[in-house]
């Protein structure tokens, strides 16, 4: 990463205002980027991007390249003659809040229609250029677009419960599916094409606005996905397909019987005899989306917490080695040194630290983790590096606020010893002192910045749904914050 101070915005595209009930890659995505050049910020991170499955979690998607078809605009779609503004019915959706299925179900309706207005053109132009595209993410898109069709053609159940000879990939059976189901599975190329063609335009608007975008991956896939099907010699499986072991985390601050996230595990052996080949396709793919890229449970890397599949906690798994480092070498190697962040939180060993350090990544430091007052930790100001990322939270954490709260009265002491923390805006104070540190990168979610309270929180680990859904109104950004976080930027050196 650039050492070069600087500073930004935490904030999903589902959280942004917008009509239509979940925030997209239109108006109000470029009008978030006018806001960051306005308030003198440089960066601008996400969430992961992909194609979320049951529970909405981008951190558990059918694709680990695929795009999440729920943010693609339909304004824009409207302006480039493949819907009509007549097609758009009138939905009252909540401006604070996504309710995914009430989305999915007013969404889909009208990508399907847009896909038979596209066929119906017959635009060369447009039909080379989905040619074009369709060509140049073969590599995943031909499996992701066949998993899709499928899976609707199945129900929606995932590929362990299709019909035997689908799951376990009979030749003959998918060369028949295929024909049956061609022109789904075209579909969901489309929808692809789609989001990139948006996406794309949204990142060139941001870097030619000199924001750089700061994604994320999250470390495994999830189960019921395309790889997990189509790439079922990537992981530990037995002979019926079932996981052998599956991933979580031991129990920790966020669970007292840990997080059991019940992805399959890679089968590191059989992915260093490949030379890592999935990975740098992951990777390079990620680098197209992104100017930054932060890996989500990196200390997955070096060691993960292996749970034997079919138990109901976390509490009764194992560390066991990975060739995180065989895997990072390979992809250097491949790449070249690239910016990625390690997401370096919760149980890390030394060995985790000397993984992230031999590749220069910078970890994370979360500034309300700091102030407990009953032990000392790294996460205190004075001690950090300045290849380091300072967060006052993450999408994981409560906001600020929620958390000042709700801080016992000698986690207070400790904050007025240390900081002189403005009691009637401890949001704020947190940006203050994230924005002082010696980190070469400063990072607020956008809750901080407009001083909300728990009622804003994105996420909450261990619990399993009624997250991801906030949402901020546009009319609640003001002109107000980006002077302030303009001035903070400058005091400071971050612009």
């Amino acid at each position: 990463m650039s050492k070069e101070r600087s500073s930004g915005i935490l904030l999903h595209i589902t959280s942004l205002p917008g009509k239509y009930g979940i925030g997209t890659m239109g108006k109000e995505a470029h009008e978030f980027v006018d806001f960051l050049v306005q308030a003198g910020q440089k960066i601008w991170q996400i969430l992961p991007l992909g194609h979320t499955g049951y529970g909405d979690s981008p951190y558990q998607c059918f694709s680990a390249f695929a795009g999440n078809p729920l943010l693609i605009d339909l304004d824009k779609l409207v302006e480039q003659g493949l819907l009509d503004g007549a097609d758009l019915p009138r939905e009252s959706f909540d401006p604070e809040s996504v309710d995914f299925g009430a989305v999915f179900n007013y969404k889909y309706p009208l990508l399907r229609k847009a896909y038979g207005n596209f066929s119906a053109q017959n635009d060369r132009l447009q039909a080379i250029r989905f040619g074009n595209f369709c060509l140049k993410h073969q590599h995943w898109l031909e499996d992701y677009a066949f998993y899709m069709a499928l899976k609707v053609n199945q129900g929606g159940k995932a590929w362990s419960e299709w019909d035997r000879p689908l799951t376990t990939r009979d030749a003959d059976t998918l060369q028949r599916y295929r024909e049956h189901l061609s022109d789904e599975i075209n579909f969901y190329r489309f929808v692809q094409f789609l989001f990139f063609s948006q996406w794309l335009e949204l990142k060139a608007y941001a870097n030619l606005n000199d924001i750089r975008i700061f994604g994320d991956i999250p470390l495994y896939v999830a189960f019921d996905s395309a790889e997990a099907w189509a790439r079922s010699e990537l992981f530990e499986f037995d002979e019926k397909l079932n996981p052998i072991t599956v991933a979580g985390v031991p129990p920790d601050y966020f669970s007292e019987t840990g997080q059991l996230w019940g992805n399959p595990i890679y089968d590191w052996d059989r992915l260093e005899e490949t030379g890592f080949a999935w990975w740098i396709d992951r990777i390079r793919s990620s680098f197209l989306l992104y100017d930054i890229l932060r890996i989500d449970h990196f200390r997955g890397l070096a060691a993960y917490w292996a749970v034997p599949y079919g138990e109901t906690t976390a509490v009764k798994g194992e560390w066991v080695r990975a060739r995180g480092r065989e895997m990072l070498e390979a992809v250097t190697d491949a790449l070249g040194e690239l910016p990625i962040v390690a997401e370096d939180l919760g149980v890390i060993t030394p060995d985790v630290e000397e993984l992230r350090d031999d590749f220069g990544m910078p970890g994370m430091k979360i500034l309300q983790f700091a102030f407990d007052s009953g032990e000392e930790n790294e996460f205190i100001p004075h001690t950090y590096d300045k290849n380091t990322v300072v967060y006052t939270g993450t999408h994981d954490n409560d906001t600020t606020l929620g958390r000042f709260n709700e801080a016992s009265e000698s986690d207070r002491q400790m904050m007025r010893d240390y900081f002189r923390i403005d009691e009637n805006d401890p949001a704020w104070s947190f940006i203050r002192l994230a924005w002082s540190t010696v980190s070469d990168v400063a990072i607020a979610p956008l809750q901080d910045v407009l001083r909300l309270d728990t009622n804003a929180r994105m996420n909450f680990p261990g619990k399993p749904s009624g997250y991801w859904r906030w949402r901020y109104r546009k009319e609640s950004l003001t002109t107000a914050h980006a002077e302030a976080l303009m001035k903070l930027t400058r005091i400071f050196g971050r612009r």
